[in-house]
């Protein structure tokens, strides 16, 4: 039971953080050049990867696998979110 509340947890919580932050670098940051760099996703990944091990300790149903699952959705959600500026598409991702 356990395991699968943190799976539900890390699922959802991937899906939000990607779809967030490829809209977030599509409107926000679209005109930053530092973002259309190949070393931006790995550096947002990480970053977000570190914070959520540092909370590990506190929270009771998230682990290692969960901040690591977050920082590969926030990396990807930063290389998609270049791509769509670069393309020149804007497809809708959770909203307007």
């Amino acid at each position: 039971m356990f395991f699968l509340m943190s799976f539900a947890i890390a699922t959802v919580l991937a899906v939000v953080l990607h779809g967030t932050t490829r809209r977030f670098v599509r409107n926000r940051l679209r005109y930053v050049d530092a973002v259309h760099r190949g070393l931006a996703p790995w550096a947002a990944g990480g970053a977000v990867f570190l914070l959520g091990s540092v909370l590990v300790p506190f929270l009771p149903l998230v682990g290692l696998g969960t901040a690591l699952t977050a920082g590969v959705a926030v990396g990807s959600g930063v290389a998609a979110g270049a791509r769509d500026i670069k393309r020149g598409t804007a497809p809708i991702v959770y909203g307007p």
